[in-house]
């Protein structure tokens, strides 16, 4: 074949990761992982990973810098003022580097998100009407507490995203969480029905530990400017987890 006949060929493209999906298809991975820990899975019940050479774990590591960075920056500065640069440089990584794993801020966003709900979920997830009341119910307060301790930044990615309306969410929500919740109030119902705790709303039991739990994550520095203490210090976690315990058990213990 001549010059002029052959015809140039370029180099085929190294395949990266695909395009950012939209959010319907986000909200979908949600709402598939949601099930995932709502279907029964403890959290610390995962299969092992498989064993990673040297550049997987790498790369792998790699990965886990940027969810963390991103965790931070998005529960600091919600989704609209977080920017790619600024999480780039949380990771310590390039924003080309970034973008490789996670081809838009959206993606990162949904992916930051996924992980978060199987810590969110879990600890509403493990109590069942064969268990004792008053220890179901302070095993929830102290596993809520321990997550707005150890996880502060996911409790409040979840208060931002629920303020914007939450439009990624809302599947969540009227599903997988929904159907945990509703077993949950079932359980509740059924240990008040048979004399095992007092009258109480199920509903508004499960909110108030939601709230006097997640209120040390998501105003943590409120907390700290009038206490002068964080759960961090493990003198006021467990002072907290006491406190709290004895007012919701007081409240829904059975009265002669």
């Amino acid at each position: 074949m001549t010059g002029s006949e052959a015809k140039t060929v370029k180099p085929r493209r190294k395949a990266g990761p695909r395009s950012g999906a939209p959010a319907a298809s986000g909200a979908r991975k949600l709402v598939k992982a949601a099930q995932f820990v709502s279907d029964g899975e403890p959290v610390d019940n995962f299969p092992p990973p498989e064993p990673l050479g040297r550049r997987a774990k790498a790369g792998e590591a790699r990965k886990a810098a940027i969810l963390k960075a991103a965790l931070g920056v998005f529960a600091r500065q919600g989704l609209d003022g977080a920017s790619v640069e600024a999480i780039a440089q949380a990771a310590g990584i390039s924003k080309a580097n970034l973008l490789y794993y996670h081809p838009s801020k959206d993606a990162l966003y949904l992916a930051v998100l996924e992980q978060g709900l199987a810590l969110w979920l879990a600890p509403l997830s493990r109590f069942t009407e064969a268990d004792d009341p008053a220890q179901a119910i302070a095993a929830l307060i102290g596993a809520k507490l321990a997550m707005s301790r150890d996880h502060p930044e996911v409790s409040r990615l979840f208060a931002l995203e629920m303020l914007r309306g939450a439009p990624l969410l809302k599947p969540v929500l009227a599903g997988p969480l929904k159907a945990v919740f509703d077993t949950k109030v079932a359980v509740v119902e059924a240990w008040v029905a048979a004399g095992r705790l007092g009258p109480v709303d199920p509903p508004h039991l499960i909110f108030a530990i939601w709230a006097l739990t997640q209120h040390y994550a998501d105003f943590a520095v409120q907390v700290r400017a009038l206490s002068g203490r964080s759960l961090s210090d493990k003198a006021f976690m467990d002072e907290t987890q006491a406190a709290l315990t004895a007012l919701v058990l007081d409240g829904v213990r059975v009265r002669p």
